[in-house]
């Protein structure tokens, strides 16, 4: 096994660069840095000399700066009496920081440092778990130490991003987002909306929702309310606050099944229909209006149809599928085609026939898309079936 190489030697110590950084903000005096070098040099006495020419040459004896090596004299077999290296250090701060080439960028830490600390001392663990990003964001500090103080004042600032009276650029707070909510759970930690993942939810601030598109398929309803207008889109937290005369809701995954709906059954009363957008079904799920109606969700017959309503029944328990059952499934299995692999392994939230045909699909990696159901099958089942559901809710 061959010596310890330079190239090894910087690894290891570039490896200590962040318990360095985290000295400097512990206020702890340098000390010598040890790099461990338990290889044995080579047997061969050629690639011996070589192995210690090679290390010697990039050491402080002669370069100046840079790692120690200290020799111990021993007795060997096959290459007699040698001075192997012992150990290998960094006596100084000075060599440690010039043979990384980190002297400036170890300057502007401690400037940085001292700056963040001088406003915000309760950032101090912080530094200490993260030097290095405060080393990534050096050229930032500024501007970011600006938005912590308006946060710092204005804890909940119910205000778009781009309103908020900051002296930086239109779109640096958008663009660091990552840092600066690292930066505000310790901030302002006791105003933060820790179950939230979005930026603007988490820190009190307005964001622009989501849209909920829906048609209303009674047109007594749409005359009353919306001037005969039956497609709409408007956002969640006014969906949330919808009170219409609605006794049925259908959602569908996708527009295409939409259309087909206002196609086929241009009239039910009482009922809309809610473009569930797939995955973001999640964006109903503080719709609280929607436990007290009949609920129905239709979605493709593949797996990913099956775990959305899966996902969609975890807040609405009472939810029913429509047009997803094996009956549909054999009438058109010659518009079978290939469906997506999926990799979820956990129990769905699914009736024991919904599971049945999901793992049949799932196993077989089927797909049968709800576009390729003929619009007259659609009407005569649909119209059954959110009956047949009611009935039983009843």
């Amino acid at each position: 096994m061959p010596m310890i190489t330079p190239n090894e030697i910087r690894n290891k110590a570039e490896k200590r660069y962040n318990d360095y950084l985290q000295s400097i903000v512990k206020s702890i005096p340098f000390a010598e840095i040890v790099i461990i070098g338990d290889k044995k040099p080579s047997d061969i006495f050629s690639e011996f000399q070589r192995e210690i020419t090679i290390l010697t040459e990039n050491s402080k004896e002669k370069k100046g700066y840079g790692y120690s090596v200290e020799y111990q004299t021993i007795k060997t077999k096959k290459l007699g009496t040698q001075g192997i290296p012992k150990k290998i250090s960094f006596q100084t701060e000075s060599d440690f920081l010039k043979y990384l080439r980190k002297e400036k960028e170890t300057a502007e830490f401690r400037k940085n440092c001292s700056l963040i600390l001088s406003k915000f001392p309760e950032l101090k663990e912080w530094i200490i778990k993260y030097p290095l990003k405060v080393i990534d964001n050096r050229s930032q500090w500024n501007d970011l130490l600006k938005v912590c103080g308006y946060f710092k004042d204005y804890p909940a600032p119910n205000l778009y991003v781009r309103e908020l009276p900051i002296q930086v650029h239109t779109k640096f707070i958008e663009n660091n987002k990552g840092i600066i909510r690292e930066l505000l759970d310790v901030l302002i930690k006791d105003h933060v909306k820790q179950e939230e993942s979005n930026f603007e939810k988490r820190f009190n601030l307005k964001y622009v929702q989501s849209l909920v598109r829906f048609r209303i398929l009674d047109k007594s309803i749409s005359r009353e309310y919306f001037s005969g207008i039956d497609d709409l889109s408007i956002p969640v937290s006014q969906f949330e606050q919808l009170k219409l005369p609605v006794k049925n809701v259908l959602v569908v995954e996708n527009k295409t099944n939409l259309l087909t709906i206002a196609l086929t059954l241009p009239e039910l009363e009482k009922t809309i229909v809610v473009f569930g957008s797939g995955y973001k079904v999640e964006n109903l799920k503080n719709v609280k209006w929607l436990e007290q109606i009949n609920l129905f969700y239709w979605g493709d017959l593949d797996t990913q149809g099956f775990e959305i309503l899966s996902q969609f029944r975890s807040y609405f328990p009472h939810v029913q599928n429509i047009l997803m059952d094996e009956p549909t499934f054999k009438q058109f299995e010659d518009a079978i085609g290939e469906g997506t692999i999926s990799k979820i392994s956990e129990k769905l939230n699914l009736t024991d026939e919904e599971q049945r045909l999901y793992a049949l699909l799932k196993i077989n990696n089927w797909r049968l898309e709800q576009e390729k159901i003929p619009m007259e099958y659609v009407r005569e089942n649909i119209r059954s079936q959110m009956c047949d559901g009611m009935e039983h809710k009843r």
